[in-house]
């Protein structure tokens, strides 16, 4: 079982020009990459102003990696939510824990559960204020 911790990234609708701007300064190296549009079922969730935007994207710099997003609603981004933390295992039970014991005290802003992107998934703030991105990934 894996168990990682990765910044994460929650940009203005600017997330391609970010990763093109660090592949560059940085020399990252793009993993992968999904746009709204790209998400399976999700297509008529979002507007066409929404669908070019990226869902996630995971870049690796040196031996470090980096998650970055769009925030649709790019009025909103919360200071706090800017740079969030992301979790990820390769087991859905152990990530589903985690959530759990992270929600103690805290908001869940977005339940765990099964999304498009990964079989387990979820987005917590802690009694401390800082926020969480639970994933479980997808393993091929």
């Amino acid at each position: 079982m894996t168990l990682s911790l990765t910044p994460f990234l929650n940009l203005k609708r600017n997330a391609k020009e970010a990763i093109e701007f660090y592949e560059k300064a940085l020399g990252a190296e793009v993993l992968s990459m999904m746009t709204y549009g790209d998400m399976s079922g999700m297509s008529d969730t979002y507007s066409d102003d929404l669908k070019d935007l990226v869902a996630t994207a995971k870049l690796q710099i040196g031996e470090s990696a980096l998650m970055i997003s769009d925030v649709p609603d790019a009025t909103n981004v919360e200071a706090s939510k800017q740079i969030t933390i992301g979790i990820t295992t390769n087991d859905v039970e152990k990530s589903k824990r985690i959530f759990e014991a992270l929600q103690q005290d805290g908001t869940v802003n977005m339940p765990f559960g099964e999304q498009p992107f990964s079989p387990g998934f979820g987005d917590v703030t802690d009694k401390f204020g800082v926020t969480f991105l639970v994933y479980t990934e997808i393993e091929n």
